[in-house]
């Protein structure tokens, strides 16, 4: 195995590969469930952001509305990450874990109140991150403005803290740790987010050589942040748009030098 992979395909089968507890973190934005695959939410963001898609037409550019959906966005969504719980909890190290992103927001459908009692099925819950992206997001009255990541450890294990303040906030707010607000999407995968969020995860639960892990990383912002920080990596992708974008991507990130990995 290189120390980087992008896998094209079902990342289960990629999954079903790895030894059991042999990855450090399993670091993922999975689909959410909210339709992208028949178009039905890309087909709202022009009215959701008006000045947005105006500006980009008087420039000639196109954005994400006009890019194909997003693979096993519908119903399926929901049985996917379950799945794919189950799994981390038998690939996982004791001393690993799981940072899963996942829709904030209310119903009808509230799918980090579900995700969040699946996760603790498999393995031992520990705690909702508020990620506050900085702008509104699309809805009425209590607009979306957020996102979740949920966190999880195996069962009995202990997950590895390497942040010398020994605590953090559990809401990222715009502007900490480098993250910096969502601005509305360009020729980007739909849903790409920022790579110093994914750096947060992997600096504050990986060292470096440790193996992370997503089963469905879009444009590879995960495998960026892994390159950047001296980690191994492992992605997967069924959409061959992605996965040719995440490998450019990764070709184009600078390793740090060694025995600089987590100096910035």
């Amino acid at each position: 195995m290189s120390d980087l992979e992008v896998y094209h395909g079902d990342c289960f089968e990629r999954l079903a590969a790895l030894p059991d507890r042999s990855v450090d973190l399993i670091l993922t934005d999975p689909p959410y469930g909210h339709r992208n695959k028949d178009g039905d939410l890309l087909s709202a963001l022009p009215a959701a952001l008006p000045n947005h898609t105006a500006k980009m037409a008087a420039l000639g550019r196109k954005t994400v509305f006009d890019s194909v959906p997003i693979d096993n966005d519908g119903e399926e969504a929901n049985e996917l990450v379950r799945r794919l719980f189950a799994e981390a909890a038998r690939v996982l190290k004791p001393s690993g874990g799981c940072c899963c992103l996942c829709c904030g927001g209310g119903g009808p459908d509230p799918s980090f109140a579900r995700w969040s009692l699946w996760m603790d099925e498999a393995m031992d819950f520990v705690q909702m991150v508020i990620w506050d992206k900085g702008r509104g997001g699309l809805g009425w009255h209590y607009r979306r403005c957020y996102e979740v990541v949920l966190v999880a450890k195996p069962k009995g294990g202990k997950m590895p803290w390497y942040d010398e303040s020994g605590s953090l906030w559990n809401v990222i707010r715009p502007g900490d740790h480098g993250i910096r607000p969502m601005s509305p999407p360009t020729r980007k995968h739909p849903t790409q987010k920022p790579v110093a969020l994914f750096e947060l995860f992997v600096r504050l639960h990986t060292k470096p050589g440790d193996l992370v892990v997503d089963p469905f990383c879009g444009s590879g912002s995960s495998g960026v942040a892994a390159k950047k920080l001296g980690r191994r990596w492992i992605g997967c992708d069924t959409d061959e748009r992605w996965v040719k974008m995440a490998r450019e991507r990764l070709a184009a990130t600078t390793p740090p030098l060694p025995g600089l990995e987590d100096e910035e």
